[in-house]
């Protein structure tokens, strides 16, 4: 067996992912002897991929990206409580040994999000609003939790469901879970709701938010103070970027949640490797063109 380990991030398109950047970077400064791909697989091919890497000793971790996050939560061996509760990992560790590798799933998008937001200066408690309703908005729901929320407002064009019967949408789910009360709102009513709101998270694909982003430039609103969050980096500044700053908001790219998820697995993947967190975050906000903290 090769003494160098192996990661990757898996999605499908993944050629856009700035991972591989954010992690060479960090374990380069660490000495930490590892690869880190970019690997485009396909949602159905996820169960598949999973039983293929345990069987290679050589793998220590996986980043997970769109639309993988639910189909790796369920090939995996076991989720960590907050990866349970959501229903979605964006990260795999493996742990190898006798008995053979065990798969752990884990949610570092929580923790992105919230260090994100408060480098931004989000205060506690805000008054949020999530645009979206899929495995990132459920990650956004647990943010916003973490941040004192305790009610939260998401729109969406439609709500997906697996409660029982399809009758209750995941981010309901995940709200109940984690004490959350979260109200489902008709996507029409969104501008007037980002209009009001103290942090916005949009969770939607690049250009989604395009429309929504004019009808709330119509409105006119003076964001002062307030945030918007869009976990979309490219191009950037989106459109709903754009119109929320010259609004006098502030706005944060997707790339800040991505280097604060990445630091989370970086920590994960390096175990007693890693040292000097503040240094780490520089040396990869250099390698994204990010300004160090």
């Amino acid at each position: 067996m090769s003494g160098r380990k192996r990661a990757a991030v898996l999605g499908h398109p993944i050629g856009h992912s700035r991972s591989p950047q954010l992690h060479r970077a960090a374990y380069e400064y660490l000495g930490f002897d590892c690869s880190y791909d970019a690997i485009d697989v396909p949602q159905d091919a996820a169960a598949e991929f999973a039983a293929a890497v345990r069987r290679e000793p050589d793998w220590n971790g996986l980043s997970v990206t769109m639309p993988l996050k639910a189909a790796m939560a369920a090939a995996v061996d076991r989720l960590d409580p907050l990866a349970q509760a959501l229903g979605v990992l964006n990260t795999v560790t493996f742990e190898h040994g006798p008995g053979g590798t065990v798969l752990t799933g884990w949610n570092t998008d929580v923790q992105g999000l919230v260090n994100a937001l408060r480098h931004a200066g989000a205060r506690d408690a805000p008054r949020g609003v999530i645009l979206g309703a899929g495995g990132t908005a459920c990650a956004a729901v647990a943010a916003l939790s973490r941040m004192g929320c305790t009610a939260v407002d998401v729109h969406a064009r439609s709500f997906r469901g697996s409660g029982a019967a399809g009758a209750e949408a995941d981010v309901q789910l995940v709200g109940r879970r984690l004490g959350v009360q979260v109200n489902l709102n008709p996507w029409e009513d969104a501008a007037a709701a980002c209009a009001a709101a103290d942090v916005v998270i949009c969770t939607l694909p690049p250009r989604g938010a395009d429309a929504l982003a004019e009808q709330f430039n119509a409105l006119a609103a003076d964001r002062s103070g307030a945030v918007l969050l869009d976990a979309a980096y490219d191009p950037w500044p989106s459109r709903i970027a754009a119109v929320w700053e010259s609004a006098g908001g502030t706005i944060v790219p997707g790339l800040e949640m991505l280097l604060y998820q990445a630091v989370e697995q970086v920590r994960l993947f390096t175990g007693s490797a890693f040292r000097d967190e503040p240094a780490v975050i520089n040396v990869m906000c250099d390698a994204v063109g990010l300004p160090r903290r």
